[in-house]
């Protein structure tokens, strides 16, 4: 990486990052089927890939192809250099004491099960507690109930405000000594809203309740520092990183991995097999049984390392201008209901927004955005309750990133002017 570092007091006089950064996602150069420039305001759900992400995947495949921690022949040892080099850089990012505290999964998914199968079975009994919210992703829900349906520990839910934030006093309010554990996201991928860690993960710890948090929404747009956050477990997913699909992993404090017994079994995560027992490897491998995903994992580091070297702090200033940019324009669209805090009422709130038109469905308009070459979301997000919440069952969503332009917004908010124009004369 040879740019210039960019400043995180950027303006629109400025040179942006999209200016700077942009010529590295070949997958953006492309026309769309409408025949004009691919916008793509999808970035909630994935990340595209820079080209240094894309050239790691091909080098390690192409010359560095072995199996990890196994072999004495010099594939092997470079594969394993890679591979727990992006451990590291993985540590680097999110502030850990120690790599040893990275456990490498599938994905961020995979990452919360791992923690309701390890910690939550050895730890939680009939009438104990978890707290979640109204606005989790299905991937904070789902491992829960099955967790409550082995052990009969009960699952309570923070409800939202009227703005679509946080309700601190629900949380107060449900959160007791019979609380084990809080999960909750860190920037919902739905409401955009930023959830109050500074006076949610104290209030946990004073009940006794650990807190685990899914910084999906948050790592490529925000520093983020564990210590600093105080948090038990963090998870994160490669892919809405820059890099490849199938990567994930999961942060615990060391105490906790190391208490925690294995979540799958067979070969790497052991130290020695006997016919009748075993016993485990040290962290983190301990929890890594089988194969990894080597190439995936080093797409990850090389996307880390693209990030780290633009700068968490110079995207989040970026970002923002370019969310109160994208909120002034739908504002100004009439019957188009965003959900969620405005940039306004919530200045650290995710890259997004997420919205309703009267009449008209969501599909419906990312459908005919998509025949224009502009690329959304529709449906509910991995986020049924917090759409029943709503009484809706699908909802829009323009999700931005770093090299995303002011231009984008503009042709999205016309486009959608003039969607929401033809469904409602054809309707």
């Amino acid at each position: 990486m040879t740019a210039t570092q960019p400043s995180a007091s950027l303006n629109r006089e400025q040179l942006t990052l999209a200016e700077l950064f942009r010529p590295d996602f070949p997958i953006l150069d492309q026309l769309s089927a409408a025949g004009g420039p691919l916008i793509y305001l999808d970035h909630a759900a994935t990340s595209q890939k820079p080209q240094q992400v894309l050239e790691a995947l091909n080098h390690y495949y192409a010359s560095d192809n072995a199996n990890v921690h196994r072999g004495a022949h010099q594939l092997s040892a470079r594969a394993t250099e890679d591979f727990e080099a992006a451990r590291t850089r993985t540590s680097c990012l999110i502030s850990a004491a120690t790599s040893r505290e990275i456990v490498f999964t599938r994905n961020a998914s995979e990452a919360i099960n791992l923690v309701a199968r390890s910690w939550g079975d050895a730890n939680l009994r009939e009438g104990d507690e978890v707290l979640l919210t109204l606005m989790e992703h299905h991937s904070n829900l789902v491992p829960w109930q099955l967790l409550a349906q082995r052990t009969g520990c009960v699952l309570k839910h923070v409800g939202i405000t009227e703005s679509g934030e946080f309700d601190l006093d629900d949380f107060n309010h449900k959160l007791t000594d019979r609380t084990k554990l809080v999960s909750l996201v860190h920037i919902s991928n739905t409401l955009g809203c930023c959830n109050p860690l500074e006076l949610i993960v104290p209030a946990a710890h004073s009940s006794g309740a650990l807190v685990l948090l899914d910084a999906c929404q948050s790592l490529a747009h925000k520093p983020i520092d564990v210590a600093a956050l105080d948090v038990d477990f963090l998870v994160g997913s490669s892919h809405k990183l820059c890099g490849p699909t199938g990567m994930g992993f999961l942060w615990a404090r060391e105490t906790l991995l190391e208490a925690m017994p294995p979540f799958l079994g067979g070969g790497e995560m052991i130290q020695d097999v006997f016919l009748d027992n075993s016993t485990w490897a040290d962290l983190p491998h301990k929890f890594e049984a089988g194969t990894p995903a080597i190439g995936e994992a080093v797409g990850m580091g090389a996307a880390i390392r693209y990030l780290q070297n633009i700068g968490l702090d110079a995207i989040q200033a970026w970002e923002a201008q370019l969310t109160t940019h994208l909120f002034e324009r739908l504002q100004g669209i009439e019957a188009v209901r965003i959900l969620g805090p405005t940039p306004d009422q919530q200045p650290n709130r995710g890259a997004l927004a997420t919205f309703l038109v009267d009449g008209v469905h969501a599909n419906d308009i990312a459908a005919l955005m998509d025949a224009s070459g502009i690329c959304i979301r529709s449906g509910h997000h991995c986020c049924q309750p917090l759409h029943r919440h709503f009484q809706v069952t699908a909802s829009a969503r323009a999700s931005l990133s770093f090299i995303s332009t002011f231009d984008e917004i503009d042709q999205f908010a016309d486009e959608l002017m003039s969607t929401i124009e033809f469904l409602r004369a054809n309707g």
